[in-house]
């Protein structure tokens, strides 16, 4: 992808920002993206994953136009957590985190590492991209002590569960039993020490046990609605989205095609249809994003299982939302909410 440039459609009121691309956008959209801390909840900066753990094992690899490709797309904040779900899970999160952290220290200049409430206001200022560390599986947690240990090492959020463990219930696993005992002691831990809870992928009833034992805001950081794709149990259920908000948090809604239409052609427009359903159900200050994908996609790595939406250009995805969102009629202060405020307030709410 080639670095954003300025084409004479400026003008026009039009900007086309990637010179390989015919497509342009609004002033007014770019200058929001561009204003604005754009955080994705779950953003990954690539799902070439040896490529990855090569920059961590090596940071010299990690190049100038590497950076400036995720400068290009408009986020300002990644959280870049997977889940391990097999073998040593503690042993692997903490090489998962080991190298963000390795990877930050040698790119300090262009990264810069999401820890407390400051953070999230002075990345965009310091022109740096900021990692926010997570784990989408808190199997690592061997202990309630453990917490504390991967809260020093830097982790700011842990998804209660994948698959089913000694927390809770995982969506994908139809027998639920909620937040066990050690998990209502986790999710108490996690609320002492400032890590935030995400529920995205755990079940119904664990879902909201969790969100009726934490004291803080739970977190959903890549998820959308069940009332829009039924048959989905990954997506989550108005009671859900409900409790959720009443509790301050946020949703993260992905583009992910098989958690926006139960079938047939998926586009910008569903995203958006969760946006406004949300945003509907409970108010637009409990809906964010998390995309669950890279700048490239990931069809080209999994061709045999359509994942991606029709005519999305995942490089300039961010810059796509917000034409969409000022086209749906949504107001500037509501986009720039969407695009990161809403999760920067709840965040900072969880941290403090």
């Amino acid at each position: 992808m080639a670095s954003v440039v300025c084409a004479p459609m400026v003008n026009r009121g039009r900007l086309r920002l990637f010179a390989q691309s015919q497509i342009e956008h609004s002033t007014l959209a770019v200058d929001l993206v561009r204003s604005s801390t754009v955080i994705d909840m779950l953003g990954l900066l690539t799902l070439d994953f040896k490529k990855l753990w090569g920059w961590q094992l090596a940071p010299d690899g990690f190049q100038d136009a590497d950076f400036q490709k995720l400068m290009d797309s408009g986020i300002t904040i990644f959280h870049p957590a997977v889940g391990y779900t097999a073998g040593d899970i503690h042993a692997a999160s903490l090489r998962d985190i080991t190298g963000w952290n390795t990877l930050i220290a040698a790119h300090e200049e262009q990264f810069l590492r999401v820890d407390c409430a400051a953070d999230l206001e002075r990345v965009k200022t310091l022109g740096r991209i900021g990692i926010l560390i997570g784990q989408q599986n808190s199997s690592h947690f061997r202990s309630v002590d453990d917490v504390d240990r991967f809260y020093r090492l830097g982790q700011r959020v842990s998804q209660l569960t994948y698959d089913p463990n000694r927390i809770g219930g995982g969506s994908s696993n139809p027998r639920d039993g909620g937040l066990t005992e050690y998990g209502a002691q986790i999710v108490d831990r996690m609320n002492n020490v400032g890590m935030a809870i995400d529920v995205s992928h755990c079940a119904d009833r664990t879902t909201l046990d969790a969100i009726a034992s934490s004291r803080k805001p739970v977190l959903v950081t890549h998820s959308n609605c069940r009332t829009l794709v039924p048959n989905s149990a990954r997506c989550k259920t108005d009671e859900a989205i409900k409790k959720m908000a009443s509790k301050g948090g946020v949703l993260g809604v992905t583009m992910i095609r098989l958690f926006l239409q139960p079938q047939g052609p998926a586009t910008i427009e569903d995203v958006l249809d969760h946006i406004g359903h949300v945003a509907g159900l409970v108010g637009v200050e409990h809906v964010g994003i998390g995309t669950d994908v890279d700048l490239v996609g990931r069809d080209s790595r999994t061709p045999s299982k359509r994942t991606d939406l029709d005519g999305m250009h995942y490089a300039r995805k961010i810059f796509d939302l917000a034409e969409g969102l000022i086209r749906r009629g949504y107001g500037r202060r509501n986009i720039e909410l969407i695009l990161g405020g809403n999760f920067e307030r709840a965040l900072a709410e969880i941290w403090a």
